[in-house]
């Protein structure tokens, strides 16, 4: 059989098949929606596998369907593997005391003012206060010139400041 005649009875397999083995997919996968992802996976490794496509038509079926059912358990293992990590990672995170202003219910005018600033300098305040890094760090980190991150931080620590004062913001003067 050419490399040709392979290709064309992978392509009508797949478009004889492909909707059952979608089926197949939404009916096992926990979410619904990784059908079409898990569909996808059959099809690639049944490219990949094309040179072991059996030669009678009967037989075609049963074959991708076992692919299917590889590739479903793959993915039903890969779950649980992530699940376990999940759920390690939140006992270890449990278990470390979490520094600085987090209670959002006691420091919620530090929140509010924090919400308030763009993302990039709300990044430079939690990186330099909370992960301890430096602002030249900070400057790295975020490919921008040190200078441009000092200026940016002393602006968010001065509207933080003002933000947070109980002193009303002095009233700006009309000329």
């Amino acid at each position: 059989m050419t490399a040709e005649d392979r290709r064309q009875r992978v392509e009508r397999a797949v478009q004889e098949h492909a909707p059952a083995l979608l089926g197949y997919f939404a009916r096992r996968a926990v979410q619904r929606e990784d059908a079409a992802d898990l569909l996808a996976e059959t099809l690639l490794v049944l490219w990949r596998r094309s040179r072991s496509l059996p030669d009678v038509d009967d037989e075609i079926r049963p074959w991708m369907f076992g692919i299917a059912r590889n590739v479903l358990m793959h993915h039903r293992r890969h779950r649980a593997r992530q699940g376990a990590l999940v759920d390690r990672l939140r006992g270890i995170l449990s278990t470390i005391p979490r520094p600085g202003f987090t209670d959002v219910s006691t420091y919620d005018d530090l929140h509010r003012a924090i919400a308030e600033l763009s993302d990039t300098d709300r990044d430079i305040i939690g990186l330099v206060h909370w992960e301890g890094f430096s602002l030249i760090e900070v400057s790295r980190m975020l490919g921008m010139k040190e200078g441009t991150v000092r200026s940016r931080y002393h602006r968010a620590r001065s509207a933080l400041r003002e933000s947070l004062s109980d002193d009303p913001p002095p009233p700006l003067e009309r000329t």
